[in-house]
């Protein structure tokens, strides 16, 4: 799947085999890395709309998680169910939803996909086989196995995907959900995206078990633990996990390892974070090592990379511009759509 937003792809797109042989092209190490970088500029962009009284509501970003929002979104077949959270801002690119729809979602706009209804991520779309995440993120894992479990009975060839983060696996919800889509062998992906921080409670006090996928065996299924700041190996373990589920052996549960790099949303300066671990996670920013990776492995020279970049802040731009220019929703309609009629 791609970017709307993204330029149509030429010849010379279509060249060049990836070195891990994972069947990747020029043309999808552009439209991952445009997601990525989209997702870091838009959600800075976010971040000073936020602070400049511009925008509606809070502010939430990915930055450290760019990568699994790109590698995992990408593995989705255009019929398989996408059920976001918070810090995935690019799946929501990569199944539809453009900068300016997310921007109007954003800015609260009437032409938003929740018509001004709502504030920043909490959006879906039937047609883009998006469910809008909950905010109480464990609760996405059962609305998941339920789409898988109604794929199953209807013998509709699709894979539910979600995430977690590794606070919410601790929640009852978690265990619940992931038990009955083992058991039942359901079409199921579930990414924890462990970035060591549930808001403020590092990971030593969320769980004992080394890693989380330690408690995969005992549902009965893989476990697969992955640099989370890596694109090309989220795609991987992604792919291999949704072609699983797609031909009927269940659920995979993925651990995801990465670093949030700012605080929990906007308003939240992180300041319980350890200087050295933050100092550490930039190091290892995701968007700068794909941008190395490209380069290294001559996908892209480095003014390829650069023009991508100019491409994507004109986007935002526009997007802002576009988001700001269009009217807000009216009173009257306050009440439409949220009740079924």
């Amino acid at each position: 799947m791609s970017i709307e937003t993204a330029p149509p792809t030429t010849e010379a797109d279509l060249s060049g085999q990836d070195p891990d042989d994972l069947g990747l092209r020029r043309a999808d190490y552009r439209t991952l890395f445009y997601t990525m970088f989209l997702q870091r500029e838009f959600e800075e962009r976010i971040y000073r709309l936020f602070r400049q009284g511009r925008l509606d509501g809070a502010a939430y970003a990915g930055a450290g998680h760019e990568a699994i929002a790109a590698g995992s979104g990408y593995a989705l077949a255009e019929q398989d169910v996408l059920l976001p959270m918070h810090r995935v801002l690019g799946t929501h690119f990569l199944r539809g939803h453009t900068p300016r729809d997310m921007m109007c979602q954003y800015m609260g706009r009437a032409n938003g996909p929740t018509r001004g209804r709502d504030g920043n991520m909490h959006c879906g779309s039937v047609d883009k086989k998006i469910i809008s995440m909950i905010s109480h993120l464990g609760s996405n894992i059962p609305v998941a196995v339920g789409v898988a479990l109604a794929a199953k009975i209807r013998k509709e060839n699709l894979v539910a995907l979600t995430f977690i983060g590794e606070g919410g696996t601790s929640i009852g919800d978690f265990h619940e959900g992931l038990n009955f889509a083992a058991v039942r062998k359901l079409p199921m992906v579930l990414i924890i995206e462990n970035n060591k921080f549930a808001y403020s409670t590092p990971a030593a006090l969320e769980y004992a078990c080394e890693n989380l996928i330690d408690r995969a065996p005992g549902y009965g299924i893989p476990g697969v633990l992955i640099d989370g700041t890596d694109v090309r190996e989220v795609y991987k373990a992604t792919k291999a996990a949704v072609d699983r589920a797609r031909n009927g052996d269940g659920p995979t549960l993925i651990e995801a390892r990465c670093t949030r790099l700012l605080g929990h949303a906007q308003h939240d300066p992180a300041s319980y974070v350890p200087k050295e671990v933050l100092e550490e996670g930039w190091k290892n920013d995701p968007v700068v090592k794909a941008e190395n990776m490209l380069v290294d492995d001559q996908h892209f020279s480095p003014e390829e990379i650069e023009a991508i970049k100019t491409e994507v802040v004109g986007v935002v731009d526009d997007a802002v511009s576009f988001a700001e220019k269009s009217p807000r929703p009216a009173p009257e309609d306050a009440l439409k759509d949220v009740y079924a009629d």
